[in-house]
């Protein structure tokens, strides 16, 4: 029987896993939906997370400890919580929030991790090692630099200029090609009647494109993203995280060089001592790293 890690990451719409023998030999390498997933309340999360890894792992196969980072995890006591949880039904595990993945995954122990993909959140550790959030609160009410929170930051600066009377500069028109209406009330009705991540998030890329092409309104909404991501670091430094590394990932900063560009400007400027790292590896190598320490740490 071979004694197999497991590392999971729970984003807002995708679940990827990692398996490794022991040894260090990679078993299984794959994303999943992440439908249905809630990290509240922390038995049903529990259980959830158990039901797919155990779909993929070997046949003939040990469990030895976990690692996971579960977006919707936004304390340490959730996070605590959620490993007892898992604990309870015989899974060793470590829990963190998914942006705590990125600093294992860069190969650092410690630093800031930074998220902009579907939604966006930073993490940090102060002096005590006590678990520091900033940031994401949902695309609703917050998220700015995330994609549904872009769209929607994108969709009320063209609206506004719209009811300002002024000529639109290619912003108005790019989210209407991609919702697919024509004028800007059906514009609002398509995104008020559908407020999800499913529904605003895939527009994102027509926000960089309409800002690629010259849209000084959009490049303002990516400025506010930037700016966004930079009051997160902000307000973790504030609060005592230590570090002198910021590690960024998410779809939206790996895959729009202009918000990652607009992001370590800011950085330059308010906080020129920290050396910002664009995640080349998936964030599930720092769930990975974890289930590896859980497993040395002998920890129950």
């Amino acid at each position: 029987m071979t004694r197999v890690v497991a590392g999971l990451d729970v984003g807002g719409t995708k679940l990827a896993v990692r398996v490794e023998a022991v040894d260090g030999r990679r078993l299984v390498d794959l994303e999943l939906p992440a439908e249905d997933w809630s990290a509240s309340p922390v038995e049903a999360a529990a259980a959830w997370l158990h039901t797919r890894l155990h779909r993929v792992l070997p046949r003939v196969s040990e469990l030895a400890a976990v690692g996971v980072g579960a977006q919707g995890c936004d304390t340490q006591r959730h996070c605590t919580e959620l490993a007892m949880a898992l604990g309870a039904i015989g899974v060793r595990a470590t829990v963190v929030n998914d942006a705590a993945l990125l600093v294992p995954a860069a190969g650092l122990t410690s630093g800031i991790g930074v998220v902009a993909g579907t939604g966006a959140i930073g993490v940090g550790q102060d002096a005590r090692g006590d678990t520091l959030f900033a940031g994401g609160w949902g695309w609703v009410i917050g998220d700015e630099a995330g994609s549904a929170g872009i769209v929607r930051l994108a969709t009320v600066a063209a609206l506004t200029a719209h009811d300002e009377g002024r000529p639109d500069d290619g912003l108005l028109a790019a989210l209407q090609r991609a919702f697919r209406v024509e004028g800007p009330e059906a514009l609002a009705r398509a995104v008020n009647d559908e407020p999800t991540t499913g529904n605003w998030g895939p527009r994102a890329p027509a926000v960089f494109a309409a800002a690629g092409a010259g849209s000084k309104t959009a490049i303002g909404v990516i400025d506010a993203a930037a700016e966004h991501l930079s009051t997160v670091v902000d307000r973790l430094v504030a609060r005592g995280a230590v570090a002198s590394d910021i590690v960024a990932a998410g779809s939206v900063i790996i895959g729009q060089p202009l918000l990652a560009k607009a992001f370590q400007a800011r950085i330059a400027v308010t906080h020129p001592r920290l050396k910002i790292t664009l995640l080349e590896e998936p964030p599930v190598v720092g769930a990975i790293v974890l289930a590896r320490r859980k497993l040395s740490s002998g920890d129950d």
